[in-house]
Formats: C-alpha cells, sequence, structure tokens
C-alpha cells in the first residue's frame, strides 16, 4: 500500500506540473490575442461542452442534442455507442422525482428494491444488481456524482437538488467506472456555477405533512471567478401510524447543501471546487404486517391487524436511520485544443447509524409470547458505518469528432470502513403465561458485539477509443488493469461488553483476526459502430465486466477463519440503434442485451428459525443470465405536444446451489442423495434443507415494464401564460422479492399512473404545479418477507413489506421560481 501511495503522490505531482504549465502557456497565448484574432470555435454546436450552469442541450439545424459525459468526454447522445438515458433537471422537477429511489419512474431497465436499512437498499439494472448487503463488498450498480465513484451503494439513495441531468448507462461499464459497475452506472451531475447573476427556488407541500425546499443561487464573483450555492430541506411524513409510540413513521427527513466555486485564471484552464455536505435523521423503514396466521402473532400484535392494505405497526422501539455525508472534490480541466486533461480529487465521509428491532412487536415490558420461544423482545439490533474514501482520478479525453477519439487515465482509491455492530434480545424462561402480558418469570437478556475495519487501496489504469476505418464505420476498443489490495481485521464476542451480566446470544461466539487480499483483474471492451448519418446510427460491443474480491464486515463472520469472496466477472453483448428524422419530431433508441454473470457474490440465509438466530453470509455461488431488449422512443408532433415512451422487457435468471429453501418447505423437506434440481431437500437427517435452483429468476427484476408521458405545453391566447399537463404512467410485470424463489413473497403485476397540469409565464420566472401520484390508488410493495417473531418451519405464512408513499394515491402542489 505504501508504494501506491509513492506511485499516486507521483502521478499527482505530475498531473500538477501539467496544470502549471498550463496556465504559463495560456498566459502567453492570452498576450498574443491581443494581436491575434482568436481560433474559431468548433462548427458543429454538439462537439461543444454544454455551458455551466445551462442547459445540457446544443442547437444544430434546428434540432436540439442533449449532451452527456457517458464515456468521460463530452458528446451528443445520439452519438454514444452504448445505451443511456438522460434526465434533465426540469423533467425530473416536472415529474416531482426527488431521490434515487423514484428515479425508476424515468428508466423503466432500473428496479428500485427497499431494505430495512440503506445498507441492504439496493437499484438494479436490467434486473442485476447487488445480491447482497455487507459492506465489505462492491456494488454492481455504481453511483457516480460529479464524477467521483461513490464508495459503497448505501451513499447513492440520496435527495435530489438543483440536478444538470442524470445519466443512466445500462450494462456493464467497468472499462470506465472500475469494479463497482459489473450491472451500469447511474450518473449525477451537479449543475456548475453560471456566468450570470441567476437563481432558482421551489416548495412543495402534499398530503400527510410533506414539505420540501429547495433553493439555489449563482453568479460571478469575477470575471474570472463564479460561485454556487444550493441548499435543500425534506420532511415528508410517514404513512405508516405507529400505535404504540403514536407517531408516523416510514417517512423522511433529511437536509444538505452544496457549495461552488469556479476558477478560470485562463482560457484554457478551468479549476472547480465543491463542499456537499448532507444529514438524514428519519424513522425508517419499518416493514408493516400483511399476513399473520400464527395465533401468537395475531395476538401480539393487537390492536393492528395483519392485511395488505395495512398501514399500521405496533412497536415500542422504532426503526432509526441517522446517518451524515460529507464530500470534498477539486476538478481541474486544462483544454489543450485537441484534448482536455481532467484531474479530480475527492474525498468522501460517510457515517450512518441504524437500528433496525426484529421482533416488530410492543416488547417493553418483556412479554411472554409462547413456551420455548427463542426470544420475546429483540429491540436493540444496531449497525454502524464509518466510511473515508479518498479517490484521485488523471485523465486524458479528445475534444471534438474527429477520426480518432479517446480517452486514457489512471485512478486511484483508499477506503477505510469501520463496521460496529451490537445486539440484544431478551427471552422469557417461563414454561406457561399469557400471550402478550409481562413475563411471569426474570427475562434472560443476551447480548453480542462486533467491530471490524476494512482497509483497500485500489489502483487502476484505463483507456479507450474509437477509430473512424472509412466513412460512418467505426472501431470501438477500451482495456482496463487494475489491482486492489485488503486487509479485514475484526473481532466478535458474546456477551457484550456494553451490558455486562448478559448471557451469550445464539449463533454468536467469540473470535477476533484479520484477512488479507490481493486481485489483479483485466477487462475491457470492443466492438463496431456505423453511422449512416448525423441522425442515424447503429452499433454492437462485447464488454468483459468485474466486481472486485469481497469481505466479510458483518456481525456474525467469524474472524478468525474469514474466506475472501472471488471476484465476480461477466461477459456482455450490445447491440443497438439510435434515430432520429430529420426534423426531430421522433427519436428511437433501441437495444438488445445479453449478459452472462459467473462467480456470482450472493447473500445466503443460514438463519436458525429454532434458535431464533438472524444469519446471512457473503458467498459466492452460481451464475446468471440476463437478455433481453429496450426500446425508448419520443414523439413531437407540434410544438406544444409531446409523447415520451420507453418498453423493457428483461428476463433475469439465476444458477446457484446450496441455497435455503422458503420456510414454508422446509418441514417436508425429505432426505436426498446426489444434487435434485429445483427442490428442498436434506442432504442427512436434522440437516439445513436446501435447494438448487435452475433457471429461476432474480429477486426484483420484472420481466418487463413500461412508461408511457404524454405532454402538453399550451400558450392562453394573448395573456403571457403558457398551461401544461402531463401525465405519467407505468407498468411492470410480477416479480419475486426473494431470491429463494419464495411463493409467498411475489409482488403481483401492477400499474401506476401520475398527473400533473400547472401554468408559468412565457418567460418561466414562476411555475405553479399540482399533481397527483397514484390516480387509481393501486397499491404495491417494495420488498416483502417473512415475519421474524416465532417464525418457524410450522410457523412460516407470516409476511411482512414495505412500501413507498406513493403506494398509496396523494395531492399536492409545488410552486418554482428563477430569476
Amino acid at each position: 500500500m505504501k508504494g501506491y501511495k509513492s506511485i499516486w503522490l507521483a502521478g499527482a505531482a505530475a498531473g500538477t506540473f501539467v496544470m502549471t504549465a498550463g496556465i504559463a502557456q495560456a498566459q502567453v497565448a492570452g498576450q498574443a490575442a491581443t494581436t491575434s484574432n482568436p481560433a474559431p470555435e468548433s462548427s458543429d454546436p454538439s462537439m461543444q461542452s454544454a455551458s455551466p450552469g445551462r442547459a445540457n442541450v446544443a442547437q444544430a439545424d434546428g434540432i436540439a442534442d442533449i449532451v452527456v459525459t457517458a464515456q468521460k468526454r463530452t458528446e451528443r447522445l445520439q452519438d454514444v455507442p452504448l445505451a443511456v438515458t438522460a434526465v434533465g433537471g426540469d423533467a425530473l422537477a416536472a415529474r416531482q422525482i426527488n431521490s434515487t429511489s423514484t428515479l425508476t419512474q424515468a428508466v423503466p431497465s432500473l428496479t428500485f428494491n427497499q431494505g430495512a436499512t440503506p445498507t441492504n437498499t439496493s437499484i438494479r439494472i436490467r434486473g442485476v444488481g447487488t445480491q447482497l448487503f455487507g459492506l465489505g463488498t462492491q456494488s454492481s450498480v455504481a453511483t457516480v456524482i460529479d464524477g467521483v465513484p461513490q464508495a459503497r451503494q448505501a451513499q447513492g439513495f440520496t435527495s435530489f437538488a438543483d440536478i444538470e441531468r442524470i445519466e443512466v448507462l445500462r450494462g456493464p461499464q467497468g472499462t470506465l467506472f472500475g469494479a463497482n459497475a459489473s450491472a451500469g452506472v447511474v450518473s449525477v451531475v451537479t449543475a456548475r456555477p453560471s456566468g450570470t447573476l441567476e437563481g432558482r427556488g421551489d416548495v412543495t407541500i402534499a398530503e400527510h405533512n410533506e414539505y420540501r425546499a429547495k433553493g439555489t443561487v449563482s453568479g460571478p464573483l469575477t470575471e474570472t471567478l463564479r460561485a454556487r450555492l444550493t441548499g435543500f430541506y425534506n420532511d415528508a411524513q410517514g404513512t405508516t401510524y405507529n400505535v404504540t409510540t403514536g407517531r408516523f413513521v416510514n417517512g423522511e427527513k433529511n437536509w444538505g447543501v452544496r457549495g461552488k466555486l469556479e476558477w478560470q485564471p485562463t482560457s484554457n484552464l478551468t479549476l472547480l471546487g465543491t463542499v456537499d455536505y448532507r444529514r438524514d435523521t428519519s424513522l425508517c423503514c419499518a416493514s408493516t404486517l400483511l399476513s399473520a396466521v400464527t395465533p401468537a402473532v395475531i395476538q401480539l400484535s393487537a390492536p393492528v391487524v395483519a392485511s395488505y392494505h395495512n398501514r399500521q405497526i405496533t412497536e415500542n422501539e422504532e426503526t432509526t436511520v441517522r446517518g451524515s455525508q460529507q464530500s470534498y472534490t477539486l476538478q481541474g480541466d486544462l483544454d489543450l485544443g485537441g484534448a482536455t486533461i481532467t484531474s479530480i480529487s475527492a474525498y468522501q465521509r460517510y457515517t450512518l447509524d441504524v437500528n433496525q428491532p426484529i421482533d416488530r412487536i410492543n416488547s417493553n415490558p418483556v412479554p411472554f409470547v409462547g413456551r420455548g420461544a427463542p426470544y420475546s423482545a429483540y429491540d436493540l439490533n444496531e449497525g454502524i458505518v464509518k466510511l473515508g474514501q479518498f479517490s484521485q482520478e488523471l485523465r486524458v479525453g479528445s475534444n471534438g469528432n474527429r477520426n480518432l477519439t479517446y480517452v486514457a487515465g489512471v485512478f486511484y482509491a483508499h477506503l477505510n470502513l469501520e463496521r460496529p455492530f451490537e445486539r440484544r434480545r431478551a427471552m422469557c424462561p417461563a414454561t406457561a403465561g399469557i400471550i402478550g402480558q409481562p413475563c411471569p418469570v426474570t427475562p434472560i437478556f443476551q447480548s453480542s458485539q462486533s467491530d471490524s475495519t476494512l482497509i483497500t487501496d485500489s489502483i487502476a489504469a484505463f483507456g479507450q477509443l474509437e477509430y473512424r476505418v472509412a466513412g460512418g464505420f467505426k472501431l470501438i476498443g477500451g482495456l482496463r488493469v487494475q489491482n486492489e489490495r485488503g486487509t479485514n481485521t475484526g473481532y466478535q464476542r458474546t456477551p457484550s461488553a456494553n451490558f455486562p451480566g448478559t448471557a451469550t446470544l445464539p449463533g454468536q461466539f467469540n473470535a477476533s483476526g484479520s484477512k488479507s487480499a490481493n486481485d489483479t483483474a483485466v477487462t475491457g471492451k470492443a466492438g463496431a459502430q456505423y453511422e449512416f448519418s448525423r441522425n442515424l446510427q447503429t452499433y454492437a460491443t462485447y464488454t468483459r465486466g468485474y466486481k472486485g474480491v469481497g469481505y466479510n464486515t458483518e456481525t456474525t463472520t467469524d474472524f478468525a477463519n474469514q474466506t475472501i469472496l472471488a471476484p465476480e466477472h461477466v461477459n456482455a453483448y450490445e447491440v443497438g440503434l439510435k434515430a432520429r428524422t430529420a426534423d426531430g419530431k421522433f427519436t428511437l433508441n433501441a437495444a438488445a442485451f445479453l449478459a452472462d454473470y459467473t462467480n456470482l457474490q450472493v447473500q445466503a440465509n443460514r438463519s436458525d428459525p429454532v434458535t431464533g438466530t438472524s444469519s446471512f453470509i457473503t458467498t459466492n455461488a452460481g451464475s446468471s443470465r440476463t437478455k433481453g431488449i429496450e426500446l425508448e422512443a419520443n414523439i413531437r408532433p407540434s410544438r406544444s405536444f409531446s409523447v415520451a415512451a420507453a418498453f423493457t422487457l428483461a428476463d433475469s435468471r439465476i444458477n446457484i446451489d446450496g441455497l435455503n429453501c422458503p420456510l414454508q418447505f422446509q418441514a417436508a423437506a425429505a432426505v436426498m442423495t446426489g444434487k435434485p434440481i429445483n427442490m428442498c431437500y436434506r442432504t442427512a437427517a436434522g440437516a439445513t434443507p436446501i435447494q438448487n435452483l435452475r433457471n429461476a429468476q432474480l429477486p426484483s427484476s420484472p420481466e418487463y415494464r413500461v412508461v408511457v408521458s404524454p405532454r402538453l405545453d399550451q400558450n392562453i391566447g394573448s395573456t403571457g401564460y403558457a398551461a401544461f399537463a402531463q401525465v405519467d404512467m407505468s407498468f411492470q410485470s410480477k416479480q419475486q422479492m426473494a431470491l429463494e424463489q419464495d411463493p409467498l413473497l411475489i409482488q403481483k403485476a401492477y400499474a401506476l399512473v401520475n398527473a400533473s397540469i400547472g401554468f408559468h409565464p412565457i418567460d418561466n420566472r414562476f411555475t405553479a404545479t399540482l399533481f397527483v401520484k397514484n390516480v387509481f390508488n393501486t397499491h404495491y410493495f417494495t420488498s416483502l418477507g417473512h415475519n421474524s417473531l416465532l417464525a418457524t418451519a410450522a410457523n412460516p405464512n407470516d409476511v411482512v413489506g414495505t412500501y413507498n408513499k406513493d403506494a398509496d394515491r396523494y395531492i399536492g402542489g409545488s410552486i418554482g421560481f428563477r430569476f
């Protein structure tokens, strides 16, 4: 690791030298410019960078071109030979897309799976996403904010404010984005400081006490110095009522501020510094009881009545999330004419403290829940994340549309991640009692604690080029060589030192140890592209993707005998078409894809319902394949009316051995020899029932999704005002919520319709909008699971779930202004 730091210090010094030389060169050029005419700008506006602080579109032949940086250099979206969805900040605001979790409304290939905490919540692209929630593993879908990859997926679930655009890159993107992009990338680009004084603000109020506010002011401080300041505040009351505490939970409460300072000391050098801080103090995300069959669970949950429309819980200890994130970024861009050198130095600090009670009842005082129950109260299940990461990227990318275009660079990251965890529960050892009444004897408390520290150093060199062989025919090639070294050190002990006098917690033990790993991988991309014209191109690519080694950091890890998760690999194939009419009234993007994943990193459920032990082990197992087609179209028959539509068909399947069976199948599992397929069995009498799955559906991966959004903008006579109306309709097929293929945990197919109307002056100085979410009040769930308390093979049918606020219809309004 010391060697890495020495190498990177040398690289950073070289980058600083290049930037400094650029300043000197530009100063000389600036002096010469007083006696000579400046070089003309590119004749193709689509190849020019989007102006800082302004919309990311360029005009050519009267047609609006969306400009993106999906390949780490500025290009027209129409020209990029990969499947990308770009959503502008104004479009996000118009559809009330306020966070990563609601981005699925605009991108049908994206699905969201809500966990009990941010650490086990995930997003998926084309059915593929993170299959485990340990902090020692990287995500499958990378979240990149202003060019900086976030260290862990939990950091990516954030509120949006002052967004220029969001680019969703579908399929493996490891060549340019690294080891945590084996399924795709969500790239968030925030607005830069503007050259003129401007500001904007938005206030939203909706039913169930939802209040949102955000504002931005930007402008020049001097001729060469510009600044931008953005703030946001969200307080959205949850729609789940806790009858024990008398308050609503599963809401959202967070705020943040971001400042940017851009300095342009010379005509070809820009330095951008960004400081971002945000804080979250939400009561989220408790599960509600949807189905209760076990008599004791029904009695203990009273007065809450289980149903799939239930919006109540009864917990004395609520699920809490307390987190903060701060990031500091310095980006330098030196324009050399034919190419631009970019340096991005970043430090991110992320903390998260989550307590997720497991019993889901009012367990104070400790109640009697039945004879022989492994526990009666389980209020402390607290995990903490303390993460710090420094990263540095230095790259060079060609400018303009030339016969040879390229990007090449190096990347380094140093990660330090701490993961303390503590548990405490109580059991009532009485042989008789009244269900729900205080335990008639002294409860026995059990506890455990663990702590781990993961330190990794990653370094990579990458490059990608496109070469025009003849006419419109191009060849595409890319390569990335990366190495990661890491050490994971930790311990677990039971009972916890913080609770002297408590008993040992089943499933936990005393162990400590350290484990190191060193892994090198070579990944890449190859393909071809043919441009028939400026408005029509096709492409075909092959990508070798990679997800790095993983470590066990969670509380049940045997740190004395750790195993390192082997890397996950993917071979992906994609063919695509991007077309539009000359007048821009119709655009169509289509892609067909196939991706084969091997050596999957998965979360194996090793929980024991008899002892009430909650244990999930990270391991390598099996393979998966996802294949399908994607269509995106936009029709604008007139200046006032448009229809955006998208369709994704994704068949996502997995093959995996040795997985736990659904709870309701375990009691009947027979002893069998060999390797039975797609059935629950035991390898020996008394062994844990397992199953070997073939061609099973990946969880949270609907086979198809459709999104259609018609919009009408119409001037109101000669009043100087315009009115608009928009309807967003989405439909998705049924989806399995559990890797174990549990028939009780299937979300049925459903459709959502959102609508909004509003008006604004022609100059857009302000906008007033009235919106309705989930017009037809369609209920759906973001996750489903079995209840924990008293769940055994004999009592397997109690089901719980989580849901978004828009699983129920609600109405709101927003007012925005700008100057």
